[in-house]
C-alpha cells in the first residue's frame, strides 16, 4: 500500500524504465509504503528449488531473515527503483522517507536490503557503476534500524 498520493512515470534513472513519484510532500521519517496483501513468504531455498518460483525471482524481495515475498502481479510498489543515495529507507517491508521529500520526488531504496546475501543484481547502479550485492540479514537489519532511529530522532 502506498500512503501518499503518487504517480507512475518514466524514471529519472537511466535504464530503469518507470519509477514511482510523489504527488505530495512527505515529511522525513514518514511511511511511504506499508505491507499489505502479503499472504505468505518463502525461504530462499524454496525460491531457487521451485521452477515456478524461480521464474518469478525478479519479482521477489527479502522481507526478513531468510524469507522473501513474490509479487508476480507487479503492484505499483514494484516501481520503486534502486539508488545508493535513496530517497526512501527500506525497513522490514516498509519504506520511510529519508528526508523531507517534495512533491515530484522519485522514491528509491537501496536494493542491497532486498536481495539475498551476496547475490548481485543483474544490473549495476546507474550513478556509480557499482555492483548491487545483497547484504547479510544482520547487517541489513542493523543499518536500517539505526537509520530509522536517526530519522525519527530528527523529527523531535
Amino acid at each position: 500500500m502506498i500512503l501518499p498520493r503518487y504517480r507512475i512515470a518514466a524514471s529519472t534513472i537511466g535504464g530503469a524504465g518507470k519509477g514511482l513519484f510523489l504527488d505530495e510532500p512527505v515529511r522525513a521519517g514518514s511511511i511511504i509504503t506499508a505491507p499489505d496483501a502479503i499472504d505468505r513468504t518463502w525461504r530462499h531455498a524454496e525460491l531457487t528449488a521451485s521452477p515456478e518460483l524461480a521464474a518469478q525471482r525478479h519479482a521477489s524481495a527479502r522481507w526478513f531473515e531468510d524469507r522473501y515475498t513474490v509479487s508476480p502481479d507487479w503492484p505499483d510498489e514494484c516501481y520503486v527503483n534502486h539508488s545508493f543515495s535513496p530517497t526512501g529507507l527500506w525497513h522490514l517491508g516498509f519504506i520511510f522517507a529519508q528526508a523531507d521529500l517534495p512533491a515530484g520526488t522519485e522514491v528509491t531504496v537501496d536494493y542491497r536490503h532486498l536481495l539475498p546475501p551476496g547475490e548481485a543484481e543483474d544490473f549495476v547502479d546507474s550513478a556509480t557503476g557499482e555492483t548491487i550485492t545483497g547484504l547479510a540479514w544482520e547487517e541489513a537489519l542493523a543499518s536500517s534500524t539505526h537509520a530509522l532511529g536517526r530519522l525519527l530522532d530528527s523529527r523531535r
